[in-house]
């Protein structure tokens, strides 16, 4: 049975786009962790399951593996389900996924993992499509938005046919993309729970693991045979040449790249996009690579495609140095790579080196000040690593992923690893200076959201190991980096339901942590004065971890408590220009003006919190007086009955 649809085409991000596919391919279960550049494919799904009065499950879960875990047991139980996560969270998920693919589905069961080759907001550049491999799950690499929509539908038929998961691995440009795509029939054929035990799959002993890996490997051949004459695998030759001078592989965003490119020059060369990158149509790629004497391999971020052909003798790409081998594949640095190897080919005459750079040097010319990433004004994570670094200047910095990553900058942040490295990199340098008979000062830093990730099982570790150092808890009340997305900390769903909150301090508490306090960051004095209290615990004979939970909101989600009692400031006159509070503090909305070398309020992009009064040692920044009639007066050269 389908839902049919008023309306029929809309312009989307990419992610709306595969949020889009899930709600046609009757998606009953979608779960999902935030992360840039996922994060809007679950909201996508909550509006149109909304929009369509569907009964669709959706979770943000308090990390991946626990969001695959749950969409899986939902295929197990014959649902269509899905789970969506960026690619570093794919790291976090493997555990479950490998066991899935030798345990198999029921339900269709899709995992989409958005990339980020570049890396533009991760910590890697790692190449999902590899991961399928070694994963030995089956991979589908969208070139578009539109493509990416209909693979989803593609992805549940597969999975469902031959009962294994299936990835979907977006990229950042096609997540965030915008291309209009059809809005086709909502697939919403009852499908209703049903498990069925069977303990030698579900929970399956290693010997019967053997025996569902040999069954993993002859679905895999089978799909390799389906995927020989799938349309997403389409050769283009130009002409009928038995051999050419210069043949292109590609796949995901490459390829569009390369078909705009090789417009640009002007020249038709035999392309082979590959839309199912494992398991590989290898029969199809080998007739193509025998058919060019030379053929590259176009692919990001890493060489999936490439590892797979077993005669690369005629091969070009990353192997070969052909492709940079890091780095996302932009028009520019493949414009270079192509305009050699057409002019080797004799498909071109000599061609410049590079493109034009004139669109280069006009925003050269344009005079915009630079500036670096940076936390927001008002941010409370700002005025905590303030407070830190000025009560512990001596001290090792442990932290984790996050907006606060930034508080590098406060010269606050001295590793950064993964999702709650921040608690266990410090257990680890303690121990490490302990056996040395040294006392070392330590603070972890690490958000909300990102302690209910991974934090928990660290700071138990550290507590059970004896560790002794301060963890500050950045609680700003939701996942501010990829889009305030709600926390177990509160009692409200990803569908704006009410759920049943999962309090940060009795967590912390129920680790076994002796010395916790709540405080905010605002209040410097006394912020500080608390951590110097967590420091003496941690050094005394009965003591041991310390935990401070540094809370206010988010500025940019909930300014209440700023609008409640809004402090202006001015610099005064007397400012020296001395940049103390430019390093020590870096708020966007301190700005030098070189003109005068005194410090000046951005009033554009300040919002008023007052924070700065006590960075400034000197007493310039001070709170705005109100401005009486007298000085009014004074200031436009009237007489004060005038103004009245």
């Amino acid at each position: 049975m389908c839902l049919m649809n008023s309306m029929n085409q809309q312009v989307v991000l990419g992610n709306e786009a595969i949020g889009r596919g899930l709600i046609e391919a009757g998606v009953a279960v979608m779960t999902s962790y935030p992360g840039t550049p996922s994060s809007e494919i679950l909201p996508t799904v909550i509006e149109w399951k909304k929009k369509l009065g569907l009964d669709t499950y959706v979770e943000w879960s308090v990390n991946e593996k626990v969001a695959l875990e749950v969409a899986l047991a939902a295929s197990w139980a014959g649902k269509r389900a899905a789970v969506a996560m960026k690619q570093v969270g794919l790291n976090v998920a493997s555990d479950p996924l490998l066991s899935a693919a030798y345990t198999g589905v029921v339900g269709g069961f899709v995992v989409i993992v958005c990339d980020d080759p570049g890396p533009y907001s991760s910590q890697t550049e790692q190449d999902t499509r590899l991961f399928a491999i070694f994963a030995k799950v089956p991979v589908f690499d969208p070139s578009t938005p539109r493509e990416a929509k209909e693979m989803v539908k593609q992805a549940f038929a597969l999975s469902e046919k031959y009962r294994i998961p299936v990835i979907l691995r977006s990229a950042m440009r096609v997540s965030h993309a915008r291309q209009n795509i059809p809005l086709d029939d909502i697939e919403t054929t009852p499908r209703r729970a049903q498990f069925k035990k069977d303990p030698q799959r579900w929970a399956a002993t290693p010997r019967y693991r053997l025996l569902l890996h040999r069954e993993l490997n002859d679905k895999l051949q089978k799909i390799e045979t389906e995927f020989e004459t799938s349309p997403l695998n389409a050769p283009t030759l130009p002409h009928s040449h038995t051999q050419h001078p210069l043949g292109i592989i590609a796949s995901g965003v490459p390829y569009t790249t390369t078909r705009e490119l090789l417009d640009e020059f002007g020249v038709e060369v035999p392309v082979l996009k590959i839309g199912t990158v494992y398991p590989l149509p290898r029969r199809r790629v080998q007739d193509f690579v025998a058919r060019c004497e030379r053929v590259i391999v176009v692919e990001e971020p890493d060489a999936a495609i490439e590892l797979q052909i077993a005669d690369r003798r005629n091969v070009l790409g990353r192997f070969d140095g052909t492709i940079p081998n890091a780095g996302e594949l932009s028009p520019e640095v493949l414009y270079s790579v192509f305009a050699r190897l057409l002019s080797e080919a004799k498909l071109i005459d000599a061609a410049p080196a590079a493109l034009d750079p004139v669109w280069g040097e006009a925003l050269k010319s344009i005079p915009l000040p630079v500036r670096p990433p940076r936390l927001c004004p008002g941010c409370a994570h700002r005025s905590a690593f303030y407070s830190i670094r000025r009560t512990f200047p001596g001290a090792f910095f442990a932290s984790d992923i996050g907006c606060y990553t930034l508080g590098t900058n406060l010269r606050a942040v001295d590793t950064c690893l993964d999702m709650g490295a921040a608690i266990t990199v410090a257990t680890g340098l303690y121990h490490a200076y302990r056996q040395d008979g040294k006392s070392q000062p330590i603070v972890a830093t690490i958000g909300d959201s990102t302690f209910i990730h991974s934090g928990v099982t660290g700071l138990i570790n550290a507590v059970h190991s004896g560790a002794r150092f301060i963890l500050v808890i950045l609680d700003n009340e939701t996942t501010a980096m990829t889009g305030f997305q709600p926390t177990a900390d509160q009692a409200r769903l990803a569908d704006g339901g009410q759920g049943r909150r999962v309090a940060i301090p009795e967590l912390v508490r129920a680790c076994g942590v002796k010395f916790l306090e709540v405080a905010d960051p605002y209040y410097q004095d006394a912020f500080q004065g608390l951590l110097k209290r967590a420091a003496e615990f941690t050094q005394a004979d009965e003591g041991g971890m310390a935990v401070v939970i540094a809370k206010r909101p988010c500025v940019l989600n909930d300014r209440s408590p700023i609008d409640a009692h809004p402090i202006k400031v001015e610099v005064a006159d007397e400012c020296d220009g001395c940049k103390y509070c430019l390093v020590a503090f870096e708020c966007p909305a301190l700005v030098m003006n070189s003109a005068t070398n005194k410090v000046e309020i951005d009033r554009r992009t300040c919002v008023d919190c007052g924070q700065c009064i006590e960075v400034c040692y000197k007493g310039f920044i001070v709170e705005s007086k109100p401005v009486t009639i007298s000085e009014l007066a004074e200031k436009v050269g009237l007489d004060q009955g005038r103004v009245l």
